[in-house]
């Protein structure tokens, strides 16, 4: 555990109950804006959450004992694809998400990858404005491999591009110029 009481672990199936409570709530702050759908939607189901499980890309991060945030992170062509990151509105402002995208870039350098990709909202402050803080940029459609390209197909069969969305990417950077405070 770290000086802020945090504490990052791999997430077992045991953890499913906390990651719908932690999607659930981050889902509340789409309440009152234009993108008021999505805080109904669904969080990821046991089956989601067993294919990361299986392969290593499910994080939780604890806060004094008690799951607040969790990333999920596959490999989708080249890249490390970050597929979520919940964090618990009670433990904003803690960069805990900035902490989740370090160790999805962990995760990626560990299998040899030099990128991270996600999709996401282009509009919502704490979506794409956010993650450009974090070294993001926009990732155009000539850039995307297949699968991402896949992936892309999926969210817009789940009606995800009602809304303006981007997807972006983020070099990881070799193991020498990387931070070594992620405290796990």
């Amino acid at each position: 555990m770290d000086g802020r009481g945090q504490r990052v672990r791999p997430a077992a199936l045991e953890d499913h109950a906390a990651i719908a409570r932690i999607e659930r709530a981050a889902g509340e702050m789409f309440r009152g804006t234009a993108l008021e759908p999505i805080a109904d939607d669904e969080p990821p189901t046991p089956r989601d959450l067993e294919r990361f499980v299986a392969a290593d890309g499910a994080r939780i991060c604890e806060v004094d004992g008690v799951p607040r945030a969790y990333v999920l992170v596959e490999e989708l062509d080249d890249a490390a694809h970050v597929e979520q990151v919940s964090v618990d509105p009670e433990v904003a402002g803690r960069r805990i998400g900035a902490r989740l995208i370090d160790v999805a870039a962990d995760w990626a350098r560990a299998r040899g990858l030099v990128r991270l990709t996600l999709t996401t909202f282009a509009e919502i402050p704490w979506n794409a404005p956010h993650y450009r803080r974090l070294g993001f940029v926009d990732l155009p459609p000539a850039r995307q491999g297949p699968q991402l390209a896949a992936r892309l197909r999926e969210e817009a069969a789940h009606g995800l591009d009602r809304w303006p969305r981007t997807t972006m990417a983020r070099p990881v950077e070799p193991l020498s110029a990387s931070r070594t405070d992620r405290g796990r």
